[in-house]
């Protein structure tokens, strides 16, 4: 199942994926295979829920200290999904308005942007519904027509759109992962089309035109591109997601995709992209550092990556300080999932992202979860100075975004 399918399932109240059982050895050797027989299991990992005894300081955060414009979320989604590839302008709605905004208000969030807004009747339908209708509370992204690829006059095609899109009232172009790790040279067979695809030029372009940002996901985790074995971090993430695993098969590695993505964006510096979750290399701040050094037309939010940011946190501390003009407040925020609780919209998970931006907390949960959902680790809060806090709360947004 793919990222969009997952969300639609969870949107639609289906049941989560069962997780896997792992056996943990009493006792075993270095180097000793991983697979243990259920016989010598003394406790399997699924059950294994350990209570911490570190007695630390705990603040709650409430309310963001300062208005918040959450560049990242995703209040609807495609209605058509083949293989990862949206091929129709209808719409799910995840959540109305009212059920939105009776969060946003007393967590001090100004304004959400919906990145998945689609394209064609399915995205005026959307602006109006939540942009229209509740000005300055709601912000929605465009994304690409997939659907009309093999048309020889796509690249025209696709850049007229952006145009449509533009003058509908979409605030950006959300480029999903389909580009690099799912759409394929017939759309949803054959070879694999790379983010540096010379057909995508035109839509590039376009974004600069219109003043339109990119808002770009390339890559999930590295993780997800080696083996799903004892050796990897997120093995039960991965265990209880198989198809999110991109290692083999005809996938590109991560850093084959890191590469396209910047030859595509050395390609375009007049086009602005927010190089969406850290970069899509949180695990690495040095090579962000060096993708926004080298690219003057490049920001990034955290989206999804506090877990990542909140294990390194002089290191992330550092990273803030030198890039606050150029890190958006984003969280990944789906209504009414119920499998992925790092991005389930809530008061909860505001609240961890205001402990971890506003506190020097250590060693708490990032997602409201019983277990770690993404990998057995705790996070420890940046505290961000008041003129930092504002820039990434909002005030990057309203530039990048061209808001008033």
């Amino acid at each position: 199942m793919n990222r969009r399918e997952l969300f639609r399932s969870a949107g639609l109240g289906l049941a989560a994926t069962a997780a896997g059982r792992i056996g943990i050895a009493s006792a075993a050797a270095e180097g000793k295979s991983a697979a243990v027989e259920k016989s010598n299991c003394g406790l399997c990992l699924t059950e294994y829920e350990p209570h911490s005894m570190l007695q630390v300081k705990a603040t709650g955060v409430p309310r963001s200290r300062f208005p918040v414009i959450d560049v990242h979320t995703h209040i609807t989604f495609t209605a058509v999904d083949t293989n990862g590839v949206a091929l129709s302008s209808k719409r799910i709605d995840l959540a109305p308005p009212a059920q939105l905004l009776a969060v946003m208000d007393p967590k001090n969030i100004a304004s959400m942007v919906d990145l998945t807004g689609g394209y064609g009747d399915g995205l005026t339908e959307t602006i109006q519904k939540y942009d229209r209708a509740f000005p300055g509370r709601f912000y929605t992204c465009t994304e690409p027509i997939y659907e009309k690829f093999l048309d020889p006059k796509y690249p025209r095609l696709q850049a007229e759109a952006i145009e449509q899109a533009h003058r509908a009232g979409a605030r950006g172009l959300k480029i999903l992962k389909t580009l690099g790790l799912y759409l394929r040279s017939d759309i949803t067979t054959g070879t694999l089309v790379k983010i540096d695809d010379r057909r995508f030029d035109p839509m590039w372009d376009a974004c600069s035109q219109m003043d339109m940002p990119v808002m770009i996901h390339i890559a999930d985790p590295v993780a997800f591109f080696t083996p799903t074995n004892r050796f990897n971090e997120r093995y039960e993430e991965l265990h209880n997601h198989p198809d999110w695993s991109f290692y083999g098969r005809d996938f590109p590695s991560f850093m084959e995709l890191i590469e396209a993505r910047n030859r595509m964006i050395a390609r375009h510096p007049k086009t602005r992209f927010v190089v969406l979750h850290v970069g899509n290399y949180a695990e690495n701040l040095q090579n962000v550092s060096e993708m926004l050094d080298r690219f003057p037309n490049t920001a990034v939010d955290i989206a999804a990556r506090i877990g990542e940011l909140g294990r390194q946190p002089r290191n992330a501390r550092k990273f803030f300080d030198k890039y606050q003009d150029r890190i958006l407040f984003g969280t990944d925020a789906t209504p009414n999932v119920t499998n992925m609780p790092q991005q389930t919209f809530g008061d909860k998970l505001y609240e961890i992202y205001y402990r971890f931006l506003e506190t020097d907390d250590e060693y708490f949960d990032y997602a409201p979860a019983p277990k770690p959902p993404q990998g057995r680790w705790e996070i420890s809060g940046v505290n961000l100075p008041d003129q930092i806090l504002r820039k990434v709360y909002n005030e990057n947004a309203k530039r990048e975004l061209r808001l008033t």
